[in-house]
Parts: C-alpha cells; structure tokens; sequence
C-alpha cells in the first residue's frame, strides 16, 4: 500500500496494518543513533508518510540590527537565538489599533519562484506521499504574537471587543492564505494548522471563552478549506478534552499531538469516546513513556497504541513531540524498532 492510502485509509476510518505513523528527531538524537547504528542507513528503514510544502507563512521574520533578533510583519521582536524562540516585544503593545499598520495578506504570500518550486513538490510528491500544505501558528497563537501572552490574557478578560476585532482581522487573514493556498496547490491532500489551545490542565482561556471567541472563527476557516475539498489537520498540545465535541462539530479531521499527560488525554479514552468522529495523530508520551520509561515499557506501549488506538483507523502513531534532545539513546533505539517494526 502506497504512503497516501496508508494515510487516506486511516483518516477515513479504515484499519490500516501496519499502523501510518511520523517520527522525527531534534538535538543530537539523531547522530547518537548513527553511532548505535554504525552508520545511517537505519534511516532508510522509517517510511515517509507525508509531505509537506507551503506558499504562505503567517510567521515570516526578517533578522535585525541586534544579534539574535527577528521582526515579523506585525511588528513584534523576537529572540532567535534561544531554545525555545521567544517573544521580546509585542508589535501591538496597546489594546487599540490607532495608527497601527495592520499588513495585508498578501505580505505573507510567497513569491512566484516559491510557488513553483512548491508546485513541483506537490506533483513529485502526489502519487507516492500524502501532501500537506502548512499555514503556521493559528487564530490563538498569532494573537498572542501579536500582542504578547500575558496581554492577550487580559484582552481576553478586560478587552473582549478589542479582542474580537482582532480575532476577526487574523481570521480575514487565514481565509485568504486558505484561498491562496489551495488555488496556488490544488494537488494538497490537507491543510495543517497549529494553535496550541491547551496546556497541561485544559484549555488556557477556558472552554467557555475558547467557544466565545474561537469556535465560530475556526468553524468559518475549516468550512472554507472543506469547501476546496480538503482535509483540516490541527497541531494542538496540552488538554483540550473539555472542547473535543466542539472541534469535531466544527470540522476538524484529524487531531495532532495528543499529549497523554496532560489531563483529560489519555488516549485509550479519547479512541472509546471520539475515535469514530475524528482521527489521532501521536499519543506516544514524549514527557513520559520516552524519556523515563525502559526500552521494554516502551515497546509495550507502542504496541498497545498500534493494537487499541489502530483498531477501526482513525490513528497514526507518533510521538507527542519529536523526540528530544534528553531522550536516552536506548530508549530513541526502542521507539524507531517498535515503529518500523510493527
């Protein structure tokens, strides 16, 4: 079976053997396992489900004067050179948008020359891969880079119109980089967004303001992207168990991340009660299970999320996150056997 049906199969509920699956690899883990392995072609044996491109990006940056530091089209400044990249001054530092120079769509659009290449991506990629086109951070996660975390916080409590209009003007924006997107890539498979609604205890604003202020902007977003006939994958981390039934009445298809240790995520839980309404991308805990678990628990664990979370389709494996630099090089062995050798 062909990457893309692998993956097609899985979203549309079909039980997929061996389980679709993305493992991918940050700080050194990589090169330790090279070591482990003598060499890189254990690489060779990890499948390569997706492929990714994109013509618009929503974050786009331009490096300053100071050393480290980057503007976006916003007018926010950020720290570059740190782990993780971190806001240093919001552009919009007021709840107002007096003589504020909001930027137009376009601003984000890439340029001929990168469309084509993308273009060429998509039609390289098309038959063999299951093709997404990403479109960055989302409605919540651009707010806050445009006004900074703790600000939007207050806007979200103190300043509910000012935060509205904002919402509305990013959600102008995402409506138009869809259109462009899927005019400029008719050949996607999906479109992937990333708004990382919860944290490790639910959602940050609260489910009741989350459905206020996001949930008919998301649902008019996701409506235009099922409307160019594609599939909408959601990156979210932490605990948004208290808002599954609204992200599933609005639209979404498949669900990314899916942090086990946050509360509300097991995922055995979540499969009995919404795994025939949505589909799972992750679940493998990347603050637990990886890190601090034995080669053999991890094993298990892969093997019980392929067996459980596979039965029916509706999952592809992963882990929560990439894994991390802390991960011990027996325990990065076990996860890539237990994937590749399902």
């Amino acid at each position: 079976m062909k990457s893309r049906d692998a993956i097609l199969g899985a979203i549309k509920h079909q039980e997929i053997r061996p389980v679709p699956y993305t493992l991918g690899f940050e700080g050194d883990v990589a090169d330790r396992l090279d070591g482990h392995y003598g060499g890189k072609e254990w690489r060779k044996r990890i499948q390569t489900y997706f492929a990714g491109t994109a013509v618009v990006d929503g974050m786009k940056k331009e490096p300053m004067e100071q050393e480290g530091r980057h503007r976006d089209l916003y007018g926010t400044i950020w720290r570059m050179d740190r782990r993780p990249f971190h806001l240093e001054k919001p552009g919009l530092a007021k709840p107002s948008f007096d003589n504020y120079d909001w930027p137009a769509p376009e601003r984000f659009f890439a340029d001929h020359k990168r469309i084509t290449e993308a273009r060429k991506q998509c039609r390289a990629n098309k038959e063999e891969h299951f093709v997404m086109a990403g479109l960055g951070w989302g409605l919540f996660e651009t707010s806050w880079g445009i006004r900074g975390f703790e600000n939007v916080l207050m806007d979200v409590a103190a300043e509910p119109d000012f935060f509205e209009e904002l919402l509305d003007r990013i959600t102008e924006q995402f409506l138009a980089y869809v259109d462009f997107t899927c005019r400029s890539l008719p050949e996607i498979d999906a479109i992937m967004f990333g708004d990382d609604w919860g944290d490790q205890r639910g959602v940050i604003v609260g489910p009741d303001r989350w459905r206020k202020f996001f949930k008919p902007r998301w649902a008019k977003i996701y409506s235009r992207v099922h409307d160019c006939g594609k599939l909408i994958i959601s990156h979210c981390c932490g605990s948004v168990v208290d808002i599954m039934d609204d992200i599933i009445e609005i639209g979404l298809d498949v669900l990314e991340s899916v942090q086990p240790e946050a509360r509300g995520m097991n995922p055995y839980a979540l499969k009995k009660r919404w795994g025939d309404k949505i589909t799972f991308w992750g679940c493998l805990g990347s603050q637990s299970t990886i890190p601090f678990g034995t080669p053999e628990e991890i094993r298990r664990e892969v093997q019980k999320l392929c067996r459980e979370m596979g039965a029916g389709g509706g999952y592809i494996l992963a882990p929560a996150k990439a894994l991390q630099p802390e991960t011990p090089t027996a325990n990065a062995v076990a996860v890539v056997e237990a994937f590749t050798n399902q």
